[in-house]
């Protein structure tokens, strides 16, 4: 049975057992939304995790009572040492996932498939080639497009996700539901989201409503809610006799705070609470000064704020002086 005084708590009462580790900062692609258009300044290698502190780290936090670690970038994957890595946490008592642009993934085919790994989410933000071209800055539109056709063939039930931008790909909105009709996918809609470096506006942004409104007009009574999971960050739908699935992720609109479960390391090791919070706790440099990890997590958790990091309304997540222009989507981990 489940030591309850073992799971990260805050004073809100949410039980945190879901880690999400950024392995790198680096990617093979340059989304707008998430890295600024000259790139970041990455630090020296010295300056991340190594493989075995992502595992010795990984493993403080199951000991607290985490249940499920997913991995992030960047791009995780193209981290040299990500197989590795993958083979030694799949061996803890947790579900490992995945989360990534889908470039290499055929590489590691064979080894999702003997971990079980099965959680893996696809960043496609658009099935139009040069609107792919344009937003990722880089052209490898077949390849992540193969790659979903690969792992779908393989048995894999898969989750892509798309940023909807207004002027970008909100004339897609139809065609990503109609990409569910016959592929066991659930293709996740993400309200776009403030981050240093991405030229945020809030009119660019597709609110719930906008996004529910929009459907609603073309399938009408077709469209069926699906019950949602107690911790789950999306609001999930289905098309009446369609095969997948689609959701959406509302963080700016009808954030889902109350029931969130989740924490953030950085591929520097950096402890976030929120994607939101200003604040981070630094665990890699305690971990190589010997020091005592719990208390820093536990005190962490336990002053999380109650709602995106204190900004408890729409308006103040609008003021820019409120948002954490430290970091960019990048370099906190996907």
């Amino acid at each position: 049975m489940e030591n309850e005084a073992s799971v990260l708590t805050d004073q809100f009462g949410r039980k945190h057992d879901y880690l999400r580790i950024s392995l790198t900062e680096r990617c093979n692609l340059r989304c707008f939304y998430c890295m600024p258009e000259n790139g970041i300044q990455l630090k020296e290698n010295a300056e991340y995790m190594t493989k075995s502190e992502v595992v010795s780290i990984a493993k403080t936090f199951v000991n607290l009572g985490v249940k499920k670690i997913r991995l992030t970038g960047g791009e995780p994957l193209v981290r040299k040492d990500a197989s590795e890595i993958i083979e030694e946490l799949a061996a803890l008592p947790i579900e490992l996932a995945i989360t990534t642009n889908g470039i290499l993934l055929d590489k590691f085919l064979d080894q999702f498939k003997r971990l079980n790994i099965t959680a893996i989410n696809v960043s496609l933000d658009t099935l139009n080639e040069t609107k792919f071209n344009n937003i990722t800055r880089r052209n490898y539109f077949e390849k992540v497009r193969s790659n979903i056709k690969l792992f779908l063939n393989n048995g894999f039930k898969l989750k892509i996700n798309a940023v909807l931008i207004k002027g970008v790909n909100d004339d897609e909105l139809i065609d990503f539901v109609e990409f569910t009709k016959d592929k066991e996918i659930d293709y996740r809609f993400i309200e776009f989201m403030p981050f240093n470096g991405n030229k945020w506006d809030w009119s660019k942004g597709l609110s719930l409503h906008e996004i529910n409104t929009k459907i609603s007009s073309v399938y009408g009574a077709s469209v069926m809610k699906l019950q949602d999971g107690k911790n789950d960050t999306a609001k999930s739908f289905k098309i009446e006799n369609y095969k997948g699935t689609f959701s959406i992720i509302s963080s700016i609109t009808n954030p889902f705070c109350d029931s969130c479960n989740r924490i953030r390391l950085t591929a520097d090791g950096q402890l976030k609470n929120c994607l939101f919070s200003n604040s981070e706790s630094n665990l890699l440099k305690s971990f190589r000064n010997g020091d005592s990890l719990e208390a820093i997590i536990l005190d962490s958790i336990l002053n999380k704020k109650k709602i995106r990091g204190g900004m408890n309304s729409h308006s103040d997540i609008l003021n820019a002086k409120n948002i954490d222009w430290k970091r960019s989507m990048v370099s906190i981990g996907g």
